[in-house]
């Protein structure tokens, strides 16, 4: 579907998100640690929304951190532009295929 925009401006790059303050990014990644390990726990695998780089980088690292918290491995990948996955093993994106 392709949407005409009129009136579109782009903005100052002054006026973009500003970075976080390490009391913040704390609280960010302990609670995405919480949520996230809860879902993974529950299903093996979540899907999160994941725009800018920073935010990539944050669950590069919960991903870890889930990963030696449970001593095995969490893996993440980009499924788009916009989301990310962590999973289990046996519960990434082969594994409701057959193997040849």
């Amino acid at each position: 579907m392709i949407r005409d925009l009129y009136n579109v401006r782009s903005q100052p790059a002054e006026d973009g998100p500003t970075p976080l303050t390490e009391e913040e990014e704390r609280r960010a990644r302990a609670a995405l640690f919480n949520d996230l390990g809860r879902a993974v726990s529950e299903r093996g695998w979540v899907r999160f929304p994941a725009y800018s780089p920073e935010e990539r980088r944050r669950l590069v690292d919960v991903a870890h951190r889930l990963g030696d918290y449970w001593g095995q491995r969490v893996f993440i990948e980009a499924e788009d532009q916009c989301a990310m996955r962590l999973y289990l093993a046996g519960h990434g994106p082969q594994a409701g295929k057959p193997r040849l």
